[in-house]
């Protein structure tokens, strides 16, 4: 099998970079489309609007919440009838998941404008389809990344600093996965083999997230732009996106979509967040040294990432459902099967209630 590495055709970051972002579009097309929804159209998009509105032709149209393949098509057919060139999907996941679903489906470039540096979603050439319930029902895979990624610094340090250390989260599970790709000699989310470049921007990604991480989510904390949260927003979308398609997935991606197998206010928390506890559960899966596990959950707790059952709403869910996760989770077309060792149901069920085990001991030890 070859070996395969892919990227966003351009990547830009920068402070205040919405209001000059028409020079970046101009070839592009005149007529976009620009997708958000009501509350990043009040945040971002209106904005973004407005300083494109002398140069461009602009459908404005609003995301429905949920990356269905209904609301693709809903959007896709009102982009068709407008004859648009390019669409901008502006806000977080999946309104980025749905906007390239759509340029896709429409045969056009794809802009992707983050709001957060909550997830890698923008630099992917995949989209992550959830039922119009929410739960998880599969990727779409392109043939090739974002045309361009837009990255304001200013605009994704005004959000909730939760929505950072979700981002950190996502990012943390990279080299997590990467590693137990490598292992396996698994495939990527690409269809190919990892390549070394890959694997060098998903160990890049860890050690930044380590070193400013923290510095980061105390400057967003205040909504100022630092070097810190600069480094942190680039490793939290370019290098984790790139690491994670590039390397491939493993055991924490698949458990975060197999808590889509039990109903409850898990549900109410971010990406990163299920993905924290995904993390610790492949590392329980791996069986890693105490040091290893502590290091990550020290730095969890200080993110306030939630690693306890409690914190997921997962403390009063019985051992049938934590079943079904582990059921969904190993299912045979999950990145479960990238696990350098066959994992069960009954394993995932175990490392989940193991994880809860640690993080309390180490919080008993450590007073924290």
């Amino acid at each position: 099998m070859d070996k395969i590495f892919v990227s966003p055709s351009r990547y830009i970051q920068g402070k205040d970079l919405i209001n000059h972002s028409a020079e970046y579009l101009a070839h592009f097309g005149k007529r976009l489309l620009v997708l958000a929804d009501e509350f990043v159209q009040e945040i971002a998009a209106d904005q973004l609007i407005e300083s494109l509105k002398n140069d461009f032709e602009i459908t404005k149209v609003t995301f429905g919440g949920e990356c269905s393949i209904k609301e693709i098509n809903r959007v896709s057919e009102i982009g068709q009838n407008a004859d648009v060139e390019t669409i901008i999907g502006v806000g977080a996941g999946k309104t980025i998941d749905a906007a390239k679903a759509i340029a896709d489906k429409l045969k056009i470039p794809i802009v992707v404008v983050p709001t957060l540096a909550s997830t890698d979603a923008p630099t992917s050439g995949l989209s992550v389809i959830y039922t119009e319930e929410g739960a998880f029902e599969q990727y779409l895979f392109y043939k090739k990344n974002p045309d361009l990624v837009l990255m304001d610094t200013k605009i994704i340090a005004e959000a909730p600093s939760r929505m950072l250390a979700s981002g950190i989260s996502d990012a943390m599970a990279t080299l997590v996965e990467a590693r137990a790709v490598q292992q396996a000699n698994g495939e990527t989310m690409s269809g190919g083999k990892a390549t070394i470049a890959g694997f060098a921007i998903a160990e890049k990604c860890e050690q930044v997230l380590f070193d400013y991480g923290l510095q980061a989510y105390a400057a967003s904390k205040e909504k100022i732009v630092t070097p810190a949260l600069e480094a942190i927003v680039e490793a939290n979308t370019l290098l984790s996106g790139l690491g994670f398609e590039d390397s491939g997935l493993a055991a924490a991606h698949a458990i975060h979509n197999g808590f889509t197998a039990v109903e409850g206010d898990i549900h109410h928390l971010t990406h990163g967040e299920k993905v924290s506890y995904g993390t610790m559960t492949q590392l329980v899966l791996e069986n890693r040294p105490i040091d290893e596990l502590e290091r990550y959950i020290d730095f969890y707790l200080k993110l306030d990432l939630p690693i306890t059952l409690e914190g997921i709403h997962l403390d009063k869910a019985t051992d049938e459902e934590l079943y079904r996760i582990g059921e969904l989770a190993t299912a045979p077309d999950e990145t479960m099967k990238n696990m350098p060792f066959k994992v069960t149901p009954d394993d995932v069920v175990q490392a989940l209630k193991a994880v809860d085990v640690y993080t309390k001991d180490y919080q008993r030890r450590c007073k924290l």
